[in-house]
């Protein structure tokens, strides 16, 4: 119990309380008992009395409580709810009357005048119901120091208003941030679920674009992309023939750039200089001869008549220009096959000017050195992959806006071959470059016989499904042949000779190699009527006139040739 209401001042000083009734919220509500009225009922069980009650101190016997005056009494505890007995908490034995004082302050014995009082009003509850005759009940008998304890002494706190209102305001606060709480997860799963819905959209449009666009996993390939149902032969092409000339050591490179705009994709056909061309007058002759001898449009219609193309401009570029172009579109990143050493280093064993090796940023000075390098040894095909490597570089770097490229290209200064113009290269570039970057970008080594001849067989996959043509080469028998043995004990003299003598108009046979070195070269022929061309074939290779002779010759040759150790190749 608090203490507040255990001493008969009720805590405060103002006197004792009663218990009225209870509220709406089931608080008991309490009157303060006029203060003479509680001297009246005030008890001392520790003095003999002469009130109502007992006095367990005495013999016994109960002197008669006498009779006051004030007015109809006041309705006790036990009168309200009918209670048969006082209660006694502690089972002292000891029996209280109404305005009971437990600290022992005698009851007043004296007449007091009747004050007026109010009785609490408690909402929707009725008032205390008298019973006026209530029947008196037989007391217990209590051992001897045992106290009794009644209702009336103990009274019960009632929250102040104040309290009550903070619990209501907390239960409302907690209520409404309860229905924050739930507000704030509703908008959550909401914005979830619209979250998903648009990622759910964005999906199925991205599956339907590339099911659209022939890119879907699975269910795409090669034959899938746009316009692969249409023939080879009925796809539109746009074709431009490019020449580099290198004007440092001579010599020259040639390359075809396509931009089929029917399946959306860019090629780089790399042509060899040994590849048999027709001239006009109906002889044979080399790709690289023709480049020299024929210029751009004699070269591009020959290059039509072999290929089955329709070329539609020459782009020359020289080395210098390719140096230029490399720094405009700010250096080219590829992967070298190869070191190449500086041409201007002064001494042997210097650094390389190009490093093998993966990703490699090459300069313009650079990027022609490697496109133009040959190893000793090598083929004339290694040094084209390595031109066709850096065209496609090339390509992955320049913009792809057609009015960029053509800024380009007019930054270059170069003079183009008619018809080709600046607005219409820098465009077909652009188109290409934006293929390059995509990834629907190859290159192709065109696939040439050691005669300079195409073989439809093996020619198909790069005449036939890039440039959608038909190969026709010259027919053999309308150039010379010439075979063609080693015995220099330098195998790279073979390649070196039959580039001669490809360029110079010839059929050339691979010989073989002979099983020792000869020390004088021989150029034999068996038919008197052959001996010019003997002679223009000991000439084309270098080979003094002293050198030709008549004798036997390889089967299907014309003219056999034994490369000695007097054999001085070209540079090349």
């Amino acid at each position: 119990m608090n203490d507040r209401y255990d001493r008969g001042d009720g805590g405060y000083g103002a006197g004792p309380y009663e218990l009225v009734g209870y509220d709406e919220y089931g608080q008991p509500v309490y009157r303060q008992v006029p203060a003479q009225q509680a001297q009246q009922a005030t008890y001392d069980p520790y003095t003999p009395q002469q009130g109502y009650g007992y006095d367990p101190y005495a013999t016994g016997q109960q002197p008669p409580v006498p009779s006051y005056d004030t007015g109809p009494p006041s309705p006790s505890y036990d009168d309200q709810y009918g209670s048969q007995a006082p209660y006694d908490p502690y089972g002292t034995g000891i029996r209280h009357g109404a305005g009971h004082d437990p600290y022992g302050q005698a009851a007043s014995s004296g007449q007091q005048p009747r004050v007026a009082e109010q009785t609490a009003y408690i909402p929707q509850q009725t008032g205390p119901v008298e019973h006026p005759h209530a029947p008196a009940h037989a007391e217990e008998p209590r051992d001897e120091g045992e106290r009794d304890y009644h209702t009336e002494q103990f009274a019960f706190v009632e929250e102040p208003d104040g309290d009550s209102e903070d619990v209501i305001d907390w239960l409302k606060f907690t209520e409404n941030r309860t229905e924050r709480r739930e507000e704030a997860r509703r908008r959550a799963r909401s914005r979830i679920i619209a979250l998903l819905v648009v990622l759910a959209l964005i999906a199925v449009g991205g599956v339907g674009y590339l099911w659209y666009a022939g890119k879907l996993p699975g269910l795409s390939s090669s034959g899938s992309k746009p316009g692969a149902t249409t023939p080879v032969g009925a796809q539109k092409r746009d074709v431009i023939v490019v020449h580099l000339h290198n004007t440092g050591k001579g010599g020259t490179s040639t390359a075809l750039l396509v931009d089929n705009t029917t399946t959306k994709q860019g090629s780089t056909v790399l042509l060899p200089n040994s590849l048999a061309l027709s001239g006009d007058d109906g002889s044979t002759t080399t790709l690289a001869k023709s480049v020299d001898d024929d210029g751009a449009s004699g070269t591009r219609d020959q290059l039509d008549t072999v290929l089955g193309t329709d070329i539609q401009g020459t782009w020359r570029l020289d080395t210098p220009y390719l140096q230029n172009l490399v720094d405009l579109v700010g250096n080219i990143d590829l992967d070298t096959n190869t070191d190449v050493p500086d041409p201007d280093a002064r001494k042997k064993g210097a650094e390389p000017l190009v490093h093998k090796g993966s990703a490699q940023t090459l300069s313009g000075k650079m990027a022609v050195a490697y496109a133009t390098y040959r190893a000793p040894g090598e083929t004339q095909n290694a040094q084209l992959e390595r031109f066709g490597q850096v065209m496609q570089g090339v390509l992955r770097k320049l913009s792809s806006d057609p009015s960029s490229a053509t800024v380009t290209v007019q930054t270059l200064a170069q003079i183009l071959d008619p018809p080709l113009t600046d607005k219409d290269l820098g465009t077909f570039l652009a188109r290409l470059a934006d293929l390059a970057k995509s990834g629907d970008y190859k290159t192709a080594l065109l696939p040439v016989q050691a005669d300079g001849t195409l073989s439809a067989k093996t020619s198909d996959s790069v005449v036939k499904d890039i440039l959608g043509g038909t190969a026709k080469s010259p027919d053999a028998g309308s150039a010379l042949r010439v075979s063609v043995q080693n015995a220099t004990g330098v195998k790279d003299d073979t390649e070196k000779a039959r580039v001669a003598l490809l360029n110079g108009g010839f059929t050339f046979l691979e010989g073989g190699t002979a099983s020792g070195a000869t020390a004088a070269s021989k150029v034999v022929y068996s038919d008197a009527s052959h001996k010019p061309d003997a002679t223009e074939v000991a000439k084309t290779l270098g080979l003094p006139a002293g050198s030709v002779t008549k004798g036997s010759v390889s089967s299907g040759a014309d003219v056999s040739v034994v490369l000695g150790q007097d054999y001085t190749p070209a540079a090349s």
